[in-house]
């Protein structure tokens, strides 16, 4: 306890004391504590559990060597090709990795705004070719061991060409794509060299695709928004220099 004292107290930068309580309110405390961090143990290693499985069915689904240990999932958001944007959001065994979340401002010249396949394009580029540059050994987890695309068999070809440019060739993709009225429940799933496929509408690994698609989207727009709503408050005059 004095050694753990010390420790906290530099940490803290002022002295810290421990002390363990026997009886009254503070022991009363001490134990309710205790129960809700047993608690949240538990619940902890229930959702673990049930995320392994999932992953594992996930691996059986694409033909994965493992179950993913990082998946990436990429959707794009713009108004009429305006403030167009990439997202990516990143999910795991412990969940959403929220501070993995990446934003691609659309900026080439040559990507037209609105075309949604030049977008996937140039986010994919940038995304894998700085992957290349910052982990070409691939032992930092910076790759990605499925990443799902929102789109269907165009969106797939777009990646597909991106990747071979990039002499990427070992990389799991699948495009998901809605169903012909965009409901929920009638996904279907795109990847090279394989018929597109459908799950049945309650599996399990159904709901849990759909549920990292929608985060993506979730992302996107928040932050399509979010830049939508800086742009409305600015004009052409804070270009021109001395103007405030």
């Amino acid at each position: 306890a004095e050694l753990l004292a010390e420790a906290l107290s530099e940490t803290a930068g002022r002295k810290v004391e421990i002390q363990v309580p026997q009886r009254g309110d503070r022991k009363r405390l001490v134990d309710q504590a205790t129960r809700n961090a047993v608690e949240a143990l538990d619940r902890r290693l229930a959702e673990t559990t049930t995320q392994g499985k999932l992953l594992r069915e996930v691996a059986d689904l694409f033909d994965l060597a493992e179950p993913p240990q990082r998946i990436e999932v990429y959707d794009n958001s713009h108004i009429q090709g305006t403030n167009a944007l990439g997202a990516m959001i990143v999910a795991g065994p412990e969940g959403f990795q929220k501070g993995q979340y990446r934003k691609f401002n659309i900026r080439r010249a040559e990507t037209v705004p609105g075309d949604d396949f030049a977008m996937m394009r140039e986010v994919m580029e940038r995304r894998f070719g700085r992957a290349l540059e910052e982990d070409p050994d691939r032992d930092k987890g910076y790759w990605p061991d499925l990443v799902l695309i929102d789109g269907g068999k165009g969106q797939v070809s777009a990646v597909k060409a991106v990747l071979d440019d990039l002499g990427i060739e070992d990389l799991a993709y699948v495009g998901v794509s809605k169903g012909p009225d965009r409901n929920a429940g009638r996904e279907r799933f795109f990847m090279p060299e394989r018929d597109s496929f459908s799950l049945e509408l309650r599996h399990p690994v159904l709901y849990f695709l759909q549920r990292l698609r929608d985060e993506a989207h979730r992302f996107a727009i928040g932050t399509h928004r979010a830049r939508r709503a800086k742009a409305v408050g600015q004009s052409a005059l804070d270009d021109v220099p001395g103007i405030g």
